[in-house]
């Protein structure tokens, strides 16, 4: 392997590297904190919302950089009319859920209208929702509580969004943890040599044999790691299943379907995209209405984890939404970027913030270290684009 392989190599896996030397920095300065299970727990469940809206404002930045600002206070408004319906009027958790799922849905279906039939600028058909969300949904839990916050939640809503699979007490090892560990690594290795497989046999460039296992032996390596830790602190948390399964979920569509490809092509250059046939409009709508879905899932995951509905839910969450992006190697202007990246970005930030609490950084502190990371990576971005041309 020459020096301009391995530099190429280096370059496309400078945030996963930047991601591994951060965790090591906080390793060090935690003196192991950040290694115990109960840690790998709660950047898992504390994070969840970012890598959830995160796959929906990826969608979003794909169509040419755009953004949506009102999903964090989206998540306030439909955590408010949550806590209304399952603690005040007594609903049960399926009728509740479907509701907000519906309430969800048509806010993405007039949001995707505006934007993409009426073509009011996305940042500005957001911004109202930012403006407009956090106050109804404060007046709302005003109106029905004394305290302004409504709770706690029914039990089997936190369980379904916030409990353990085959639970067990913590430091007895969680074998079903650890087996499905074991499967989700052997999945991984599957889908490695079988996507080289199929790239050879259409005479596309494809990794060499080395590539490949070097590629497994880290993933599952990483993945083992994550599941020992979880067995050693009850389970597979429920948050991690909802998260990995919007992962797969929107890797197998801007990877494998034409939607997918039409999002990148309409970011790349939406008047040609146009031309060729794409129904850019739909393509504008659609992902719009995914991230209204998909921040009514975030909610779930937040509401059930704090165990109640109050005015500052939901509080930079677009910020963070789209750090994950942008760190994560999505592009600002649109057209570039994968699921995988996003997930490294949303990672990177986890691990910051649970290192910086963990160390009992001042919270002033903490957007300071935040706000020059996002910055770096826009920078970088920037500076490999001209390298590039």
């Amino acid at each position: 392997m020459d020096n301009k392989t391995i530099l190429a190599a280096l370059k496309k896996n400078a945030m996963l590297i930047v991601l591994v030397l951060v965790y090591l920095f906080f390793l060090f300065l935690t003196k192991g904190g950040i290694f115990s299970p109960s840690s790998f727990t709660e950047l898992i469940n504390q994070n969840a919302y970012v890598y959830i809206l995160g796959a929906g404002m990826l969608m979003c930045m794909l169509t040419g950089g755009n953004i949506d600002l009102s999903c964090g206070a989206f998540v306030c408004l439909l955590g408010a009319f949550g806590g209304v319906f399952m603690i005040v009027l007594g609903l049960n958790t399926g009728l509740s859920i479907l509701l907000l799922v519906l309430i969800g849905v048509a806010y993405g279906v007039l949001l995707g209208f505006l934007i993409a039939y009426v073509h009011i600028p996305p940042w500005i058909a957001t911004l109202a929702g930012y403006l407009a969300f956090r106050g109804l949904g404060t007046a709302i839990l005003s109106g029905n509580s004394k305290t302004g916050s409504l709770a706690p939640f029914p039990e089997d809503f936190r369980n379904l969004f916030y409990g353990r699979i085959f639970p067990t007490d913590k430091g007895v090892f969680n074998w079903p943890c650890f087996l499905f560990g074991l499967f989700a690594a052997g999945m991984v290795a599957f889908v490695i040599f079988s996507t080289r497989k199929s790239r050879l046999a259409k005479g596309y460039e494809a990794d060499s044999i080395r590539t490949a296992c070097l590629k497994c032996g880290l993933g599952g390596a990483a993945i083992l790691l994550v599941m020992t830790q979880l067995s050693l602190d009850g389970g597979i948390p429920t948050t991690l299943l909802w998260v990995a399964g919007i992962i797969l979920i929107y890797t197998f569509i801007t990877s494998k379907t034409t939607i997918g490809r039409h999002f990148y092509v309409v970011g790349g250059n939406m008047e040609a995209a146009r031309l060729s046939g794409v129904n850019t409009r739909r393509i504008m709508f659609l992902a719009y209405l995914n991230m209204a879905v998909l921040t009514s899932i975030a909610t779930f995951t937040v509401v059930a984890r704090s165990q109640s509905a109050y005015a500052d839910v939901g509080k930079n969450f677009e910020m963070d939404a789209i750090s994950a992006c942008v760190v994560g190697g999505v592009s600002a202007s649109g057209g570039a970027g994968s699921v995988l990246g996003m997930v490294i970005g949303a990672t990177l930030i986890g691990v910051i913030n649970l290192g910086m609490s963990l160390i009992s950084l001042d919270a002033n502190y903490q957007r300071v270290v935040k706000g020059f990371v996002l910055l770096a990576a826009v920078v970088f971005d920037i500076l490999s684009k001209k390298k590039k041309s």
